[in-house]
């Protein structure tokens, strides 16, 4: 079993190498001239990101109490399988609908 300081570890480097990764990697070097970041463009991104992020952790979280439940239940009564993988599928709705939010919100 995992120790509860290496799992630590391992969740924070997680996170952060998802909220630093994609910004490295999208970072763009202006073409000569500055370009201006209003306080607005820095509020929707944020929202855009919370929206995103938010909506993942909620879908991850849902993901991980149904499919322990499904487990349980498909180990009582294997007949009940269709209907376990359709509820295990469904949190990742909440996912993509954050996603979808996302792009609304930038535009």
């Amino acid at each position: 079993m995992i120790s509860k300081r290496l799992a630590k570890y391992v969740f924070f480097s997680t996170f952060l190498g998802v909220l630093l990764i994609p910004a490295v990697a999208l970072a763009q070097e202006a073409a000569g001239e500055a370009v201006a970041i209003t306080m607005a463009d820095a509020t929707k991104s944020m929202a855009a990101a919370l929206a995103m992020g938010i909506s993942a952790i909620a879908a991850g979280w849902a993901q991980a109490r149904i499919g322990s439940a499904g487990q349980g239940t498909l180990a009582e009564r294997p007949e009940e399988r269709i209907f376990v993988l359709t509820l295990t599928a469904l949190p990742e709705v909440i996912a993509l609908l954050g996603f979808v939010m996302a792009i609304i919100i930038n535009g």
